[in-house]
């Protein structure tokens, strides 16, 4: 509607109402107006109708949804599903195109707008979470892995005679494997155990790239984020080695921008040596479906090579559902997220420390990992060979999602690389442990419940129980309704248990 349609709207319906309408009307329009001139995040949170207008108005803006469009082309956004074209918005053609995913779309302006929204929005929450000085980033629809081959194939060019890159070990596959598909040897660091703590060996580091030369170096593949025992690389350190060998440094921040102190570390390590770029994951850091991921730096140009690298147009789902939410939180909202984070972790480690004493184990001490903990089972590793992993199946069964139970001497192989202590980050870890963290999203409730089935587990194993009895609950003050049908939520279980104590309920 705009005024000529509203001043028409005055013959039918009384001028004062529809004037009310326009007033109305404008208010939408005007948060609209605010966020393409400053291209930032809105502060609060908008209501659902103005993003969804938002989205409307962009999604016509394509010529799929031109009323008078004749394609005749290959790819002209045809979709056969109404559904699949409603869960879309109807932005169908995508973002980018052959030689840029960063680059505009002539028939798709709407959906390229939306691209560069997002890119926009996504720079200011990086600048609100603590990297300041990042000069630009942008939205891919591939997850962390992919994101971090990316950056490899694009200093390849840079570095032509490069086959080498340097890995503080840390035991996730999916980092390992992005130096392996880009065609790069990973040379392996092994950690130092500081304490508790496995922590990077900036002197091994330094050995090694002496030993390799400089110039064969593609760069050091550095982590922030990650599971306990082992905590963020020392970045300040790391980053001055690379500024004094000029060596490109690329950061896997994953599930680190709602770390402050991960955040930190990276602007820190721009400041005082060389990151040329850090990747984050969208589902992980802005609770979104998994498929996308940021890939930001210190370098307009750097970032915009990495952004050509990319081979062909690309889904905008990723795009659209980092818009969607942050438009919903506003900067307000995502600075409130990541306060209960840390909140939550607090109690997280409270409440575990408190169950560790009742069982004769110790929360290990990790000061320096901001987002996961790590609980010893040392006492029920001696009491029985297979106890540790038999609690993490227990776990898993009775619900309990992303504790990881890690015992001792597991050899994994990837890619012909063997990993001794695999899960541990380290070859001889003094003990088997638990690990849990605190991310985005979790609530009270959450904690609560963790601790109570965790301690009937320790509990069941070391009484020689794998099973509990039909009678027993697995699953202890559910988050459920009043017009949950209990029964129907037991026979889901793998142990069918009845959920007699599935009483209190949560709001």
């Amino acid at each position: 509607m705009n005024c000529e349609n509203f001043a028409a709207g005055e013959r039918l319906v009384s001028p004062a109402y529809v004037r009310q309408g326009c007033e109305a009307r404008r208010s939408h329009e005007h948060l609209i107006r605010l966020l393409l001139e400053k291209g930032k995040c809105p502060e609060d949170g908008w209501d659902e109708s103005t993003i969804e207008l938002f989205l409307h108005e962009l999604a016509i803006m394509d010529s799929n949804n031109f009323l008078g469009n004749c394609g005749v082309g290959e790819r002209e956004g045809r979709v056969a599903s109404g559904l699949v074209a409603r869960r879309h918005y109807r932005f169908i053609h995508g973002i980018g195109r052959s030689g840029d995913i960063a680059a505009v779309q002539p028939k798709a302006a709407g959906s390229s707008l939306l691209n560069k929204i997002a890119n926009l929005l996504v720079l200011d929450i990086l600048r609100l979470a603590g990297v300041r000085s990042v000069v630009d980033c942008f939205v891919v629809p591939v997850a962390t892995g992919m994101s971090l081959t990316l950056c490899f194939l694009t200093l390849r060019h840079k570095r032509p005679k490069a086959k080498y890159i340097i890995w503080p070990r840390i035991d996730q596959k999916s980092c390992f494997k992005s130096m392996i598909t880009a065609g790069f040897e990973p040379v392996v660091i092994e950690n130092v155990l500081e304490g508790d703590e496995l922590r990077t060996d900036l002197k091994g580091v330094e050995a090694k790239i002496k030993e390799l030369g400089a110039e064969n170096i593609l760069c050091v593949h550095s982590t922030t984020s990650c599971f306990a025992p082992r905590v963020p690389d020392k970045l300040e350190e790391l980053a001055v080695i690379c500024a004094n060998y000029d060596i490109p440094h690329i950061v896997n921040n994953a599930y680190g921008v709602q770390s402050s102190k991960c955040m930190h570390l990276i602007q820190q390590g721009a400041r005082v040596g060389r990151i040329d770029a850090f990747v984050q994951s969208l589902d992980k850091n802005f609770m979104v479906p998994v498929g996308g991921a940021i890939i930001a730096g210190f370098s307009d140009s750097f970032i915009q090579e990495i952004s050509k690298m990319y081979p062909g147009r690309a889904s905008a789902s990723p795009s659209l559902d980092i818009v969607i939410t942050l438009l919903s939180l506003g900067s307000n909202g995502y600075k409130k997220l990541l306060k209960e984070r840390k909140e939550m972790f607090l109690y997280l480690s409270t409440e575990v420390k408190k169950l560790s004493e009742l069982h004769n184990e110790r929360v290990l001490d990790t000061f320096h990992n901001p987002t996961s903990l790590a609980m010893s089972l040392k006492t029920l590793d001696e009491h029985s060979g297979n106890a540790v992993t038999e609690l993490g199946s227990m776990l898993f069964t009775r619900q309990v999602s992303g504790a990881r139970v890690v015992p001792l001497g597991i050899l994994q192989t990837m890619n012909g690389y063997p990993f001794k202590g695999f899960m541990s980050h380290a070859n001889n870890y003094p003990c088997a442990y638990l690990n849990a963290s605190s991310a985005v999203g979790m609530k009270k409730q959450d904690v609560e419940l963790f601790i109570k089935r965790l301690d009937k587990c320790l509990k069941s194993v070391r009484k020689g129980k794998s099973k509990e009895s039909a009678g027993d609950s697995a699953v202890d003050n559910c988050n459920i309704t009043e017009d949950v049908n209990i029964q129907e939520m037991a026979l889901n279980l793998d142990n069918a248990v009845v959920l007699d104590e599935c009483k209190e309920i949560y709001s």
